[in-house]
């Protein structure tokens, strides 16, 4: 029997010490804001900076949540290994051609950290370029971040990072020694891109409030301090990142927050370049850039285009003037990325939920797409380093396909199966079914649900249901397969994915219609999801569990407020759940880029208002809620250890019945979570049998 057990010591209780914000003529009352420590920046960079009644706090409750759960450990143990037992140990990526080589990354059998290597172009014996096991011995955490070698394959600037708060340490290897130069740049975000002549190395510079705010040069040879600054951002709310044209001739700084975006192009071949600008920043205009040739293919949503289009400009001058359509905007069909080689342009879109790429002949003007038969599945296209080949490559997979990487010939449209991946222990594709059915929302909106489970699983209502779900910022949740969800599939569970409003799954107006003022859509789409399961016989009230991390944790935060009755279990990772105290703090790293997408409550009574109404912080009330899970990383940049903290001790403070409500604080890791591919799977698992025990504590 898996349940949950009654510790010998009570639940953590934290202090109550009165708090108050005061602003647009209301009172909000936050007594648990001492959690968030005055030197929240210095334990970022090194955990160890915490102050000792929160440190001592966090383990209390880490403690607790350990004896909750003390009953689940021989079934946590058989999850991490039936888990384990799905992973290639020895895995390899397909390696990638560029020039004389191809780069991959393969893993040791029980390795916990990628290998970084190349091979010859035309195959032989690869050579280990970067060892992430070596690197990791002595961290607690550790985690690659940008890789980038020059054009002539000599050296390989590569990034760490070893705290789990994203800012990272690049180093540069000599390949032809496999040593690092004394170059050591600190603070580091984003990509990285190298001079065409290999000496210097562009990078983006995080400031004092952790946020990716400058572009810098350095050469090599020379101390940091000593590195020119490219480009800095004088607007908090925007933020920076670095990557190169496919054909290599100039790095691109783009710019931006949730709403509007910006591009500056650097010209890798002159030594002292400065950025020139693409087309200067309109409010809600966003763009992407990618070059052929003399002339600039860029992915906008300008001129009404809502779901995208593609223009073309010249690179002397590509100003919003000179922008002309070569693949018109189509409403309902959403252009995702674009790819530009020497002679074809490769699109990936999607409609109603369904994604495709196309293929345009940039000679002929003739364009195909690759499409597949599956009812739901999940496309993602990868272009490679090369600009002048008619080869791309794609991965597909389902719910229950596992991923298939394809190369494939643009000119004859030939596919070549690359890789499968394998699942060592066994699976049979055929002993599972994946379907898409549709919820109907208050307004009548058609909520699609990706639906995995077993073809012997009895639908008539007994069947326990994790039901997962995202639904901010415009990002659609893939029907791509997952081994570990198998762990749940295999013992009964019904998997599904909401695709609520918030994403794009239906386009961008699918996102739009699920932020700001339109935000409580996200969450009644979730609560309709639910109900449409129940409705179809997959499942029932009080046997289906919800699982959300980020923003999709402030999604469970705020269903556990208003519809606790229809679940038996929470599971909320790195919740976002303090929304409105988060958004009035302008000196944290992300707030100023998400007023966008939540609104200004600092400048603004009615965004006050609105986020006040759901934020899930604020918003526990005297009722009964169901088992809850909160998980959060100390070092956590993005949603900060002292959200999901103050969530659970003002939840135990106020709910008349229910749970238990557990935290799990990782004090040695950010926003993903432990680093290490088996690590992770501890958490994994402590998810699914908190998700087990929660349906079984229901009955």
């Amino acid at each position: 029997m898996i349940r949950f057990e009654t510790p010998v010591r009570p639940a953590p209780v934290a202090p109550v010490r009165e708090h108050v914000v005061r602003l647009h003529g209301r009172e909000v009352h936050d007594p648990y804001a001492w959690i968030k420590a005055e030197n929240w920046r210095a334990v970022l960079e090194d955990p160890k900076a915490l102050p000792e009644e929160i440190r001592a706090y966090l383990e209390a409750e880490n403690a607790y949540g350990e004896a909750v759960l003390a009953g689940t450990d021989a079934l946590r143990a058989a999850l991490v290994e039936e888990m384990r037992g799905r992973i290639k140990e020895d895995d390899s990526s397909v390696p990638e051609p560029d020039g004389p080589f191809a780069y991959y990354t393969r893993y040791r059998e029980g390795g916990e950290h990628p290998l970084v290597c190349r091979q010859p172009r035309d195959g032989g014996e690869g050579t280990i370029l970067l060892d992430g096991d070596a690197l990791a011995q002595g961290h607690g955490y550790f985690a690659f971040g940008s890789i980038a070698h020059t054009r002539d394959h000599a050296r390989l600037a590569w990034a760490s990072d070893t705290e789990g708060s994203e800012s990272y340490v690049v180093r540069v290897r000599e390949l032809s020694t496999g040593e690092d130069l004394p170059d050591r740049l600190e603070r580091v975000a984003g990509g990285l891109a190298w001079s065409a002549d290999g000496r210097a190395l562009y990078y983006v510079e995080r400031d004092e409030n952790h946020r990716p705010a400058r572009v810098r040069r350095h050469l090599l040879g020379t101390p940091q301090d000593d590195d020119v600054l490219v480009y800095a951002e004088g607007d908090a709310g925007w933020f920076v990142t670095l990557g190169e044209t496919r054909a290599r001739d100039f790095a691109v700084i783009s710019l931006g927050d949730h709403e509007t975006s910006e591009a500056w192009l650097l010209d890798l071949a002159d030594p002292e370049a400065t950025p020139r600008l693409v087309a200067k920043r309109e409010r809600e205009v966003r763009y992407d850039v990618e070059q052929r040739g003399d002339a600039l293919v860029i992915l906008t949503n300008a001129d009404g285009a809502e779901d995208f289009k593609l223009v073309t400009a010249p690179l002397s001058d590509p100003s919003r003037g000179n922008w002309r359509d070569l693949v018109p905007h189509r409403p309902g069909t959403m252009i995702l990325d674009h790819a530009a080689f020497s002679g074809h342009l490769v699109r990936l879109e999607r409609e109603d939920a369904r994604p495709r790429i196309v293929i345009l002949a940039l000679a002929t003007g003739e364009e195909h797409a690759i499409r597949f038969e599956e009812e739901t599945y999940s496309l993602g296209m990868r272009a490679g380093e090369e600009y002048d080949t008619t080869r791309m490559r794609f991965v597909y997979s389902s719910l229950t396909t596992p991923g298939e990487t394809f190369d494939y010939d643009m000119a004859s449209r030939e596919r070549v199966l690359r890789k499968r991946q394998e699942v060592p222990s066994g699976h049979d594709p055929a002993a599972y079914v994946t379907k898409r059915l549709f919820a109907t929302a208050a307004d009548g909106a058609r909520v699609p649900i990706s639906l995995l489970h077993r073809a012997d699983t009895p639908l008539d209502g007994s069947a326990p249901a994790l039901l997962y779900g995202y639904g901010s910022y415009g990002i659609a949740m893939p029907a791509s397969f997952r081994t570990n969800i198998l762990s749940l599939v295999d013992r009964g569970f019904v998997f599904a994915i909401a695709h609520v409003r918030g994403g794009t799954e239906k386009g961008w107006r699918w996102y739009t219609d699920g932020k700001r003022e339109k935000k409580a859509n996200t969450f009644e789409d979730f609560v309709a999801c639910a109900h449409a399961l129940c409705e179809a016989g997959y499942t029932a009230p009080g046997r289906i569990v919800a699982q959300g991390g980020s923003a999709g944790g402030m999604l469970m935060g705020a269903v556990a407020n208003t519809a606790p009755e229809l679940f038996a279990g929470i599971v909320a990772e790195v919740p976002f759940v303090d929304v409105l105290n988060t958004m009035l703090d302008a000196d944290l790293p992300l707030t100023p880029p998400e007023w966008p997408e939540w609104g200004n409550p600092i400048e603004s009574a009615e965004a006050f208002a609105q986020i006040l109404s759901y934020s899930p912080y604020d918003n526990v009330r005297p009722q009964a809620y169901p088992a809850i899970l909160a998980m959060g990383g100390l070092t956590d940049p993005r949603v900060t250890y002292w959200e999901p903290t103050k969530w659970i001790a003002r939840l135990r403070a106020t709910m008349t019945g229910g749970g238990p409500i557990v935290l799990h604080m990782n004090m040695g890791a950010g926003h993903g979570g432990a680093s290490g591919r088996f690590k992770h799977l501890e958490e994994v698992a402590l998810a699914y049998a908190f998700a087990l025990a929660s349906v079984e504590a229901r009955g």
